[in-house]
């Protein structure tokens, strides 16, 4: 989902992780990255569609988040778009997600990336994952919402 730059500080969602799961917990965490992948950002390249976050040995890795890379800004880099990325996060907070997806049916994912006085910033969530039904009913509460606003607006 690559997005044009946008005024409000966002570079890249994950919509398909708020349909797929049930939010429990959010984490802010800083993400650790190259000089060209700050260039791509900047440019909107960022995707989040098919990423997940995994703890081992005590630090947090964001996976499957695809960069691309910008021709003329990665021209003596050999790029990989899906690298693995280091998450920064405190010590207290690494151990608080780690004992959150131990627990059957949770694991942790990026819900957004944005910029934060300069720097990119990775919204990671521990969830459970949804059912069908769950996600009927989900659909079937957003809809009344949306009517009901409709409602109210004309009359």
């Amino acid at each position: 989902m690559s997005k044009p730059p946008s005024s409000s500080g966002s570079i890249a969602l994950n919509r398909r992780a708020r349909h797929e799961y049930f939010i429990e917990d959010k984490f802010e965490a800083g993400v650790s990255l190259l000089g060209w992948e700050v260039k791509s950002l900047r440019a909107g390249k960022g995707n989040l569609t098919d990423a997940f976050v995994i703890i081992k040995g005590n630090e947090a890795w964001l996976l499957g988040a695809h960069i691309t890379p910008l021709l003329q800004a990665s021209t003596h880099v050999i790029a990989d778009p899906t690298r693995t990325r280091k998450l920064l996060l405190n010590r207290r907070e690494i151990d608080r997600i780690s004992a959150d997806i131990h627990q059957k049916g949770h694991t942790c994912v990026p819900l957004a990336l944005y910029w934060s006085h300069g720097r990119v910033k990775c919204e990671i969530a521990v969830v459970k994952g949804k059912q069908m039904h769950d996600k009927r009913h989900t659909e079937k509460e957003r809809d009344w919402q949306r009517e009901k606003q409709r409602v109210l607006r004309r009359g």
